[in-house]
């Protein structure tokens, strides 16, 4: 008989917990991730404005292991696809977009390049006198890195 009731405060106390656990779960949105998503959200990249451009290295330590490669992989993956693509605009028109402007409307959206989201803490930039995607990194606030 003292065992059954035992089992049961055990069964109720686990009860309550998974309950409460459930509840905590729920009030607290879960971090969304990264992977799968796409964004056209590419800025206009200032060279004077300071900004520290990212050299792409793949960076593994014990901490992030193999994650430490992702940023710089999609970089690299995401340069093919606008390289391309800003060639390809200068093959037509026998020059490179003149501003970030048109290379937004002529090169990104007039071909629906959608590019991987990065890590947080890097933005893609257009570098208008290189005709280059780049990837920068952000300050903590989300602004650039002044």
């Amino acid at each position: 008989m003292k065992f059954r009731r035992n089992v049961w405060l055990i069964c109720g106390v686990m009860v309550f917990a998974v309950g409460c656990d459930a509840q905590k779960s729920a009030e607290k949105p879960a971090p969304q991730s990264i992977i799968g998503q796409t964004t056209q959200d590419i800025g206009q990249y200032d060279p004077d404005a300071g900004e520290e451009v990212s050299d792409g290295k793949i960076e593994m330590n014990l901490v992030t292991g193999a994650a430490g490669a992702y940023g710089p992989m999609i970089e690299k993956v995401s340069n093919i696809a606008v390289v391309q693509a800003v060639n390809l605009f200068n093959g037509f028109h026998g020059r490179y977009p003149k501003d970030h402007e048109e290379f937004m409307a002529e090169v990104i959206k007039k071909n629906n390049i959608r590019l991987p989201m990065l890590p947080h803490g890097s933005a893609y930039k257009y570098d208008v006198e290189n005709h280059a995607l780049v990837v920068v990194k952000v300050n903590k606030d989300g602004g650039d890195q002044r």
